[in-house]
């Protein structure tokens, strides 16, 4: 890879971490090609520390490592996304990320709408509320739900209409999203069977 460390005076680069799995921006450093050199040698990321004026890999002190996965290089060949497993949290000041936000998987609208859900359970009146109602209902009726669409889902799959198939999909993974939480989970619990079975 052909990192260009000479278009600035300081020959360093920018260096983007990103967690791996959640794929949430943890911190930004600047790396020196012996920087770069010595993460990709040792798998542990390894920065240019501009106030301590040499090598410092992230973790020497803290046992908070950045266990390399993957280095790409931008389109101008001057700056790094690096992509990490973290060991323990990144910033000094012992948060997930240098801006002070909780490394958690993200699903983009879904967790949006997980957010929605749960916002309706706590707070929504049940006679206004979809959701609010369903879980004042209780388990068993919530349960029956997921069932119905489930089959709704399965009639649908042997017709051609595709527009058909996706909303009763749609009202599928709605409904699983209120069972799961009606059940104290979400979808983060199932990410993580997921991922232990495919490990």
């Amino acid at each position: 890879m052909k990192i260009d460390f000479n278009k600035n005076s300081d020959g360093l680069v920018p260096a983007i971490i990103q967690d791996f799995v959640t794929r949430q921006v943890l911190m930004l450093g600047y790396m020196n090609k012996e920087a770069y050199e010595k993460t990709v040698a040792t798998g542990k990321v390894t920065f240019f520390s501009r106030t301590k004026n040499r090598l410092w890999t992230k973790g020497e002190e803290s046992g908070n490592f950045l266990n390399l996965v993957s280095i790409k290089n931008d389109c101008d060949s001057d700056s790094l996304l690096i992509k990490v497993k973290p060991v323990g949290p990144t910033c000094h000041k012992g948060s997930d990320t240098c801006w002070d936000e909780t490394n958690e998987p993200s699903f983009g609208f879904l967790s949006e709408l997980e957010s929605v859900i749960t916002g309706r359970r706590l707070n929504a009146d049940a006679e206004k509320s979809y959701v609010a109602s369903l879980f004042k209902k209780g388990i068993n009726k919530i349960a029956q739900k997921v069932g119905e669409e489930a089959v709704e889902i399965v009639i649908e799959a042997k017709d051609n209409n595709d527009e058909l198939f996706l909303n009763e999909g749609a009202d599928l993974l709605f409904h699983y999203l209120i069972l799961l939480q009606a059940k104290g989970y979400t979808l983060k619990d199932i990410v993580k069977i997921l991922e232990g079975r495919h490990s």
